[in-house]
């Protein structure tokens, strides 16, 4: 892929754009699915899909012994524990507390960057942290009641975007020795598999579900797991390998407000004054926190000398 920031940036924009609509696709399949069932299949379908691409590239391999806890690491944070606290807090709590929650993760994820990798944001990248954070708020309270009294279903999804964000981490540790593209794909099959196994113990039905849905569901299901979840990763942790960990996940931001858009364009929900008032906090988030303004501010001064 691209090495050019500016090109980075660009597909990261177009990968949160996808995996807002991805929103409204993901609520239409668990309406027909069993939740963890169908999760753990669209999974599987993801990695096979990234690892066909590599094989066309030639980029597939075996990874040596020292990847395969990076791929354990990753297997068990992006997807065992991510989807499946974020699958058993949707059915605890509200949709308010639960984007509120996962907007934390930007921030979660400079302070385990800080922790871990030693990396600390400056000034400017932690300010556009904080307005990705307000502008979440607002898109995501508007029109509701506000929050809602906490629950365990909110720990849970706490728990859910604490497992993504350490994910990140690994993938970073991991682009050092690996390539990201096939970290993904490895990472997508082994958490598939196990998200499976634990779906045969919660979900004894969920196999029998799958003969309920008609065409149009599955065509959705193709979508989100080929185009969303495979491509979408793959692109995405290419992004984590080049940018950072923390300089990416500020682009998750937009993920809310694009989720909102596609929900009003396929499920007909409203669009409110408070979303677009959200959306300028995250577009200043983004432009501060991504450190797209400072790379930008430098290129400038190196021009003048």
């Amino acid at each position: 892929m691209n090495k050019n920031p500016r090109v980075i940036y660009l597909i990261v924009l177009f990968v949160m754009l996808i995996w807002g609509i991805n929103v409204s696709a993901l609520k239409v399949i668990v309406e027909n699915f069993m939740p963890i069932t169908i999760t753990s299949l669209r999974i599987f379908t993801a990695g096979v899909t990234v690892m066909l691409i590599l094989g066309v590239t030639k980029a597939l391999r075996l990874p040596k012994k020292k990847e395969w806890y990076f791929i354990m690491g990753g297997a068990v944070f992006s997807v065992v524990l991510h989807h499946y606290f974020l699958a058993a807090g949707l059915t605890l709590t509200s949709a308010t507390n639960t984007g509120l929650i996962l907007g934390m993760g930007p921030v979660l994820t400079v302070i385990f960057a800080t922790i871990i990798l030693k990396r600390k944001p400056s000034r400017l990248q932690f300010a556009g942290f904080i307005l990705g954070f307000i502008g979440v708020s607002f898109t995501v309270l508007a029109g509701s009641g506000g929050i809602m009294t906490i629950n365990l279903g909110d720990f849970y999804i706490l728990l859910s975007i604490v497992s993504q964000t350490l994910s990140f981490i690994v993938i970073k540790r991991a682009a050092e020795t690996m390539d990201s593209r096939l970290l993904t794909g490895y990472m997508l099959v082994v958490g598939s598999v196990a998200l499976f196994f634990i779906s045969l113990l919660q979900e004894p039905n969920g196999i029998a579900s799958l003969k309920q849905a008609d065409y149009t569901v599955w065509l959705i299901f193709l979508f989100s797991a080929l185009i969303a979840t495979g491509v979408g990763h793959m692109a995405y942790n290419h992004a984590i390998s080049r940018l950072g960990p923390a300089e990416t996940s500020i682009f998750l931001n937009l993920n809310t407000f694009f989720s909102i858009m596609g929900a009003a364009l396929f499920l007909n929900e409203a669009i409110l004054l408070s979303h677009f008032i959200g959306l300028v906090f995250i577009v200043f988030g983004v432009i501060f926190g991504s450190g797209g303004l400072e790379a930008w501010m430098l290129q400038r001064r190196r021009r003048r000398m």
